[in-house]
Order: C-alpha cells, then structure tokens, then sequence
C-alpha cells in the first residue's frame, strides 16, 4: 500500500457475527478522513482492529510503508499510531502537570517540560497544570488526552467522537486545533463522527460503513448524497 496510513480487506467476527467484511481505507500525510455510518455500522470495532485490540480474520494493515497485521499495540503506537476514544478518562489522582510528567517518563527517549508546553498550546489547553485532573470538563479533558498522544509526535491519529458532548463553540474550536494539526504538522486524522457538520467541514475524505462493509467513499459532498447512504445512515 503506497498510502501513509490504511488497511485492506479487514473482516472480523466476534462471538460468531461478522461485524466487519472486507473492508479498506487509505489516507496520507495531512488528511482528514471521516468514518461515518449508523449505530452498530462497524466502525469503533473498525478501530480496534487498526489499532491492534482485536486481532482480524483477514486482510492487512500497513503504516508507513510496514504490514503492522501482526503487531501488538504498544508497538503501532511506537510507529506514530495514536487513539483517542469517546469518553475522555483521565487519571483522576494526578494533576494536570502530573500526567504530563508521567507521559514525559514513561518511555525512553524521555520528553521535557518544554515538549509538555508546546502540546498544550497547541491544543489550546490554558488550565492551570495544578488543577486536578479530575475536576476538568469533557472537552479540556479531551485536550489533556489529545496533548499527551501529540508529545510523541504521531502520523497517524484515530479519533472516537472527538466532538461528542461538545456545545457548537467548542466544536468550532476543535476544527481549527484539528486543521493545525494536519496542514502545519502533516498529522493523518481518521475520524469517527456523528455530527456530519464537522465532517462536512474539515474532512477530505467519507467513508461510510453499514453493517460491517463499505457502501460508499468520496469527497463528503458526494457521500452524503449517495442514495445508499441516505437509506442507511439518515433513513436507519
């Protein structure tokens, strides 16, 4: 696969139901691609596949250059996969300096205060760092997650609903951190994400899936106008 990014054939069965077929997607350096599809469409499971969770029946995935198939999380994240998921957990002892202290030391070459900083910024989290963790709101909890993953300098990001929960000020606000990170960093983004006015606006590429296989990809204007998306995904 000559894509940054993507994977070829994936089907999975889990407790004897197929939940996805055959599917494929590719995205590049500085794109955005948006997974769309009804409730139990395959898509978070799509993720664990790619991200190494859940092992596939079939088919390949492949980063930079590399089949990953066989690789276990750890070392797909060590390769510059990162995954975001919808509910924004965090550690709820540590404080919001803590945890990036911990992310700083939790691996070898170990990151500075100064790599903490940059990240923060970049995601616009403004919170004090001794502000306990725990106390945060749905999106700076989001942005504490998203601030950790981008210290190890990630290519490729898989994000779960980032905008779930979020109120529209919030979302606008996601789409501008989003839209840094791929053109001023080339960071390939694959996003889950009901709220198709966010899709509309910063992916390059839809993907849809209905039950577990791809009926359409495109630009998100020809998409969401397929006829077999509508039936599935707005008429579900």
């Amino acid at each position: 696969m000559d894509a940054l990014f993507g994977c070829d054939g994936i089907s999975l069965t889990l407790a004897g139901r197929q939940i996805l077929h055959k599917v494929s997607i590719a995205t590049d350096p500085g794109n955005i691609l948006g997974l769309v599809g009804p409730n139990g469409a395959g898509k978070t499971s799509l993720f664990e596949v790619l991200c190494g969770r859940y092992p596939c029946d079939e088919g390949s995935i492949y980063l930079k250059g590399s089949n990953i198939t066989g690789l276990p999380f750890l070392k797909r994240a060590r390769m510059g996969l990162g995954r975001t998921y919808q509910s924004p957990v965090v550690p709820t002892t540590l404080t919001i300096g803590e945890t990036f202290l911990a992310v700083r030391k939790a691996r070898k070459p170990y990151l500075s205060r100064h790599d903490a900083e940059w990240a923060a910024r970049l995601v616009h989290l403004h919170t004090a760092w001794d502000t306990p963790a725990a106390v945060l709101g749905a999106f700076d909890r989001r942005k504490l997650l998203l601030a950790c993953l981008l210290m190890r300098e990630p290519c490729v990001l898989l994000m779960d609903e980032p905008a779930s929960g979020l109120i529209n000020a919030e979302i606008d606000e996601l789409d501008v951190i989003m839209r840094r990170l791929v053109d001023e960093y080339g960071i390939s983004l694959v996003l889950i994400e009901h709220r198709l006015e966010l899709l509309s606006a910063v992916a390059d590429t839809a993907v849809v899936l209905d039950l577990g296989e791809v009926i359409a990809s495109g630009t998100p204007d020809q998409v969401f106008a397929d006829e077999r998306v509508k039936a599935a995904y707005f008429e579900a």
